[in-house]
């Protein structure tokens, strides 16, 4: 059974999204999509710096058995990324709400994590997925 924290808001390509509470969100793949996608081999991280539309593809997390594209659930431009998964990729299996995020963002909008789902939501998604 998947982890999801009441605390984060989601998206229904499996992202989450951390408000730190000064203008910025940390981002990254839910519980769920590291047990789908397996061992996590690379990431490809975004370009710091780099402003992103609700919806682009920012990135690609790839495992022993499939790649999947990372959409932006929120618009904004990125002021971090997390370079420990270059050297580290498995922390995104192991702890990817805490050490496996991918990256973070000043929001364009904060009202764009209003729109995203919360934990109940996205629970009923990925029951309905099945």
């Amino acid at each position: 059974m998947s982890t999801i924290p009441a605390n984060l808001r989601y998206n229904d390509s499996h992202e989450w999204v951390l408000d730190n509470g000064d203008g910025t969100a940390t981002i990254g793949i839910t519980d769920h999509a590291q047990e789908a996608l397996g061992d996590v081999v690379f990431v490809e991280l975004p370009d710091v710096g780099r402003t992103l539309a609700k919806g682009d593809e920012f990135g690609v997390v790839e495992s022993v058995k499939a790649a999947s594209d990372l959409y932006a659930p929120v618009a904004g431009d990125i002021v971090e990324v997390n370079e420990a998964l270059e050297d580290a990729p498995e922390t995104v299996n192991e702890t990817p709400y805490e050490d496996g995020w991918i990256m973070k963002v000043r929001l364009a909008d904060a009202s764009d994590i209003d729109a995203l789902l919360d934990a109940d939501a996205y629970q009923a998604l990925v029951d309905a997925e099945g």
